[in-house]
């Protein structure tokens, strides 16, 4: 596994590396044979550290996950730790992967772009002169054709807010998004259509 360490505005020493190092390997080959990479991340807040973890296990699997802690180890083990319990959680399907959309289709390629929060701005700021907000990343993302189940275990493994894939019953895309009580919603637009 490629494994990158890095700080941000903090040292990061031969001891916390091989500590990375050993405790990622020891998750990581627990549930994979070879994981492709691994990247580590420390920073400071304040008076707290903050660990992030990203891991590319396989064919479009990412596993993140981070933590907060009074020292850089804490943060680590803690965001090692909620990886672990995602790789308990979805052992078996992630052994399977593979058997998973084995549909054929290949995924579709989106663009979505990051538009500039107006919480801190003033009403005229963020806006161009036609009053469009301003878009401040431009990137191109994956749309996998995907159980629901699946999308689930995508969102989850990955840490992320929202997933937008094709459901392979209609062929018709779909959501699903984390909502604030920490439940999944999921946004199916065929469904509406057919009950009309």
């Amino acid at each position: 596994m490629q494994l990158t360490i890095r700080g941000k505005q903090i040292d990061v020493g031969d001891a916390l590396r091989t500590h990375v190092s050993g405790a990622l390997t020891e998750v990581a080959n627990k549930y994979f044979n070879d994981p492709i990479e691994a990247n580590v991340v420390f920073s400071r807040e304040g008076h707290m550290f903050k660990c992030d973890v990203v891991i590319h296990v396989g064919k479009r699997i990412l596993l993140q996950a981070n933590a907060e802690a009074n020292e850089p180890y804490p943060s680590f083990d803690g965001a090692a730790e909620k990886i672990g319990k995602r790789l308990r959680r979805y052992k078996r399907r992630l052994r399977d992967h593979h058997l998973n959309g084995a549909d054929g289709v290949s995924p579709t390629t989106a663009q979505y772009n990051v538009i500039e929060s107006r919480d801190d701005l003033d009403d005229e700021a963020g806006e161009h002169a036609d009053g469009a907000p301003v878009i401040i990343a431009d990137m191109t993302t994956q749309v996998e054709t995907l159980a629901v189940s699946d999308a689930v275990m995508r969102l989850d493994l990955g840490n992320l807010s929202a997933l937008m894939f094709r459901n392979p019953a209609h062929g018709g895309l779909n959501m699903i998004y984390r909502r604030p009580d920490g439940n999944i919603g999921w946004v199916d637009p065929a469904v509406a259509g057919k009950s009309h």
